[in-house]
């Protein structure tokens, strides 16, 4: 990796930071992201803050666990910094299932259910994934967490999760995946057409509410 990979994760980050409009969330953040894709197998917290040094475990697990803030604002910028790199109205727009594996119960979503990336049915999170691509370069704009029925189902669940009430409708992926669609085509994000798998194109109209 690049000795001055941090100066463009920087550059990449700033109007981001902007977005996030707090000063101590401004400098928390390029930290953490710093922590995620940089050099070290354990990427929680606790490691990510002995190995950067400049902040403490309380503050990133702080700005992990418990720092609140509105997500429009930043979905706006990626939204935006993606058309300006891939935007094209010969562009696609990719709708895909990603797997999480999970040993555990208590992360959001958490259920046994079909692994894509495993191809059989694993105790995993699974995310609806949103990608514009043109020229061979794809921009991931969208990772939206679904939530299977052991979860909508179960308030007490939800609660304890502190699941943020908009998300705790119960959707299908097909159902997220045209939300999803509707707020990139709202962005202005050009694109051209939208591919998905034989999953998503089962679902046909049933899809849209």
């Amino acid at each position: 990796m690049a000795q001055d990979w941090r100066g463009d994760l920087e550059a990449w980050l700033a109007p981001f930071l902007v977005a996030l409009g707090h000063k101590t969330r401004m400098r928390l953040c390029p930290a953490y992201i710093a922590g995620l894709i940089g050099p070290g197998d354990r990427k929680s917290v606790q490691p990510i803050a002995a190995r950067d040094g400049k902040f403490g475990y309380d503050q990133l697990h702080h700005f992990v666990a418990d720092g609140v803030w509105e997500s429009a604002p930043l979905e706006t910028v990626l939204l935006k910094e993606a058309d300006r790199l891939v935007g094209d109205k010969a562009g696609f727009l990719v709708i895909d299932d990603t797997a999480l594996p999970k040993k555990g119960s208590h992360s959001v979503g958490v259920a046994a259910q079909y692994a894509s990336s495993l191809g059989k049915t694993s105790n995993c999170q699974t995310l609806v994934s949103v990608t514009l691509t043109s020229r061979e370069v794809p921009v991931m704009v969208g990772l939206r967490l679904f939530l299977p029925e052991s979860w909508t189902g179960d308030v007490q669940r939800m609660d304890r999760a502190r699941v943020p009430q908009v998300y705790r409708v119960a959707l299908t992926k097909p159902e997220i995946a045209v939300e999803e669609i509707d707020r990139v085509i709202a962005s202005g994000a050009r694109f051209g057409c939208v591919l998905a798998d034989a999953g998503y194109g089962r679902a046909g109209r049933s899809a849209r509410p």
